[in-house]
């Protein structure tokens, strides 16, 4: 980056550049932002770097740029298969070096020297010179190692062999349409007071083998914290590798049956206490929900395992290693501790000797905490297969969450890959002119790097585990991330850029073995070399109906990108009913948010819709005499919204289950925390009824006009 027009003195910019750290961007309205030299050097403190004096930045730049030069290899090689690769080795200026590859299977592969002339560099008063290996095309795919001797010295690094791109052909086919649902939101006549994977696995079935659905989409799934009072936001919880245990459906544990009678009778004691509150509107309250299911659950682990059930336990521990255990211990301090603020010092880190003494100590409790998991692996690998036994081509698409909360697991057991001091964003733009702090600590891109992107790899694989597709959310975050400094106000952050290749090969290759698909919500201004580089790897895009639109203009449906997830809303809107009936202009009118004045809001919501009415009637998917003063006219619209999508040529539909039962209450308020019950709100009919699982599955309109306006239509001969 140029420094010239900076406001950064240029020493601190050139060592923000050489981390990636922004001094100035360009924001949403195409206007250049200069970032403070405050804000620079805070970031870069983050990072660990020291930058009080010139010569101690200085001192950082010199550092940096010796590095790699004072290592034999990179602390990891990420590669994509397809194509040649340079492998650098450094060693003594002159001096012989040989190179292979020990694979994943155990064959060696020997790698043969390349020229490529680089002048040698003087490293602590070493001549260093770097040789070049030639990593071939057709490496196998995979997590592999590298090796490298000269003389007696010798090095090994890991080394990843990705896939050129994913295949989503393979898996969709020309089309697939789906659900989308809040799965907590989603209950049943048997759920505890809140949507679990039991129900999930109804909808599957019901939607794949009745409907032809080819996936449904959930919420993340990722644990909250199992101390009171549970953070509702799926989008800010403690860890993104593991799942929440609120989400397990108690009666399908195998041990359940094994309860003696009187423990059985408090069990459903308690299950029938939470079923009354499925009939009703009143919020969602996990924390009533978790207390009943953990004494349910507490009980069950009690209850023991027989020979082969604990044999497949010790198997998932054993496979899920040191981060599954750091997880329960975790859980398990705030068990004894409560919130992290209140545990004791020593306790802080999670390879210190106190948290081993407590580990042990504590060692039932941990395994609670481990055993939890194991469930959770169970029941989700069954709702996968109940999918894919329905039909479904994709089957269940998780979600994953942006960040974690700076109080959660991660942010304890992963603390030398996270920054701390440091809250992620969003910049300002026309919806939120202060910027957003989101308050969740990134991943420092170089700490990241230095662990060979392990805990990046780790948390895919058991999020990918039993998914047939993953939408990343924000999936910008892997190119690059907006970083707010504590203290200092969100609009006052910078951008802070990320090694996307590495991060995207990674994800595929963990895609591909777990043979799913990937959708990247890739919404709001993305350069044109991103979304390029993204459909390049065979990653989805994401098309929002509402958002479709460029310079004032309506894209029209036909011309939408073909490589994407579409759908009419998206969860951070109200319903697509309630979208028409302006609920987004009332919620933020009555929460004080509206930047213009109702009635001015109101009266582009009406346009809005006579716009999109008016290329709707043109192309022939809403009748031309409807009128949207009514609610039979605003009911004709919604169904004409989802033909459009429909005829899209986007490769994946959703329609939101909400959409289908004609509920009109938002999930979720963006820019507001306890001022709407984010997250809580139960699914209901447009007239507010709770709608339960078996009212969808078992209602006489299996095909509602929703529905069979984004089917693909029948193939004929």
């Amino acid at each position: 980056m140029s420094t010239a027009d900076s406001h950064v003195p240029d020493d601190l910019a050139r060592l923000a550049d050489a981390y990636g750290v922004a001094t100035q961007y360009w924001d949403q309205a195409g206007a250049l932002v200069h970032v403070s030299p405050e804000t620079v050097a805070a970031v870069l403190a983050a990072l660990g770097l020291d930058v009080t004096t010139a010569e101690s930045i200085a001192d950082a730049l010199e550092e940096k740029r010796l590095r790699d030069w004072r290592r034999m290899l990179p602390p990891v090689y990420v590669m994509r298969a397809g194509a040649d690769q340079r492998l650098w080795v450094h060693v003594p200026d002159g001096r012989p070096a040989a190179a292979w590859v020990l694979t994943e299977d155990g064959d060696r592969i020997d790698l043969a020297q390349i020229d490529h002339w680089v002048e040698p560099v003087e490293v602590d008063g070493v001549l260093v010179g770097e040789t070049s290996f030639r990593l071939p095309a057709d490496l196998p795919l995979g997590w592999h190692v590298v090796h490298a001797e000269s003389d007696a010295r010798r090095a090994t690094a890991p080394l990843v062999v990705a896939p050129r791109s994913l295949d989503p052909d393979a898996i969709t086919g020309d089309r697939q349409w789906g659900l989308m649902t809040q799965l907590y939101a989603m209950r049943s006549r048997g759920s505890w007071g809140l949507g679990d994977l039991h129900d999930l696995a109804t909808v599957a079935r019901w939607s794949g083998s009745e409907l032809g659905a080819g996936f449904v989409l959930i919420n993340p799934l990722h644990a909250a914290s199992p101390v009171p009072p549970m953070a509702p936001s799926p989008y800010l919880p403690v860890t993104r590798r593991f799942a929440n245990p609120i989400y397990l459906r108690v009666e399908d544990v195998p041990e359940y049956a094994s309860l003696s009678p009187a423990v059985a009778a408090r069990v459903d004691e308690l299950a029938a206490q939470l079923r009354r509150l499925n009939a009703t509107t009143d919020l969602l309250d996990r924390d009533a929900v978790w207390a009943a299911k953990r004494v349910a659950l507490e009980a069950i682990h009690r209850a023991g395992l027989d020979r082969a059930r604990a044999d497949a336990y010790l198997a998932f521990r054993e496979g899920e290693g040191d981060g599954l255990r750091d997880f329960a211990t975790w859980c398990a301090i705030g068990d004894v501790h409560g919130a992290p603020a209140d545990w004791p010092a020593d306790l802080g880190r999670p390879d210190s000797p106190a948290v081993e003494a407590f580990r042990a100590e504590h060692a039932e409790l941990v395994d609670f905490h481990m055993w939890l998991q194991w469930l959770l692996d169970e029941q989700l690998a069954r709702t996968q297969a109940v999918a894919r036994e329905a039909g479904m081509a994709i089957g269940v698409m998780h979600d994953l969450a942006v960040g974690v909360h700076p109080e959660g697991a991660d942010a304890w057991a992963l603390q030398d890959v996270l920054a701390s001091g440091i809250g992620v964003g969003a910049p300002p733009d026309m919806y939120n002119q202060m910027g957003q702090n989101w308050s969740q600590p990134p991943w420092r891109p170089d700490a990241l790097a230095e662990a060979a992107f392990a805990p990046y790899r780790d948390m895919l694989r058991t999020v990918l585990a039993h998914a047939g597709g993953l939408r990343i959310d924000h999936v910008l975050g892997l190119f690059r991330l907006w970083w707010v400094p504590d203290g200092m106000p969100a609009y006052a952050g910078t951008f802070v850029r990320y090694d996307f290749e590495a991060m995207l090969a990674i994800l595929m290759l963990e895609a591909h073995r777990a043979g799913a698909l990937v959708v990247g919500e890739d919404l709001g201004t993305v350069e044109p070399w991103v979304a390029q580089a993204l459909a390049d790897r065979g990653i989805l895009g994401t098309s929002i109906l509402w958002f479709e639109a460029e310079n004032g203009q309506l894209r029209d449906p036909l011309a939408w990108r073909g490589e994407v997830l579409a759908s009419v809303t998206v969860h951070d809107l109200p319903p697509t009913a309630g979208y028409l009936r302006d609920e987004h202009v009332r919620i933020r009118a009555e929460l004080g948010l509206l930047t213009t004045p109702e009635a001015v809001e109101r009266a582009n919501a009406a346009n809005e819709r006579a716009a999109w009415a008016d290329l709707l009637v043109e192309h022939g998917w809403l009748a031309p005499d409807v009128d949207l003063s009514t609610d039979a006219g605003l009911e004709a619209l919604e169904v004409a919204l989802h033909r459009a999508v429909g005829a899209s040529p986007a490769r994946l539909v959703g329609i939101g289950v909400p959409d289908v039962v004609g509920d009109r209450r938002a999930q979720n308020q963006p820019g507001t925390d306890q001022e709407y019950p984010n997250w809580r709100v139960p699914l209901t009919d447009a007239d507010g009824t709770p709608v339960l699982v078996e009212d969808l599955v078992d209602g006489p309109d299996l095909l509602s006009p929703l529905v069979a306006a984004v089917r693909p239509a029948p193939t004929v001969g």
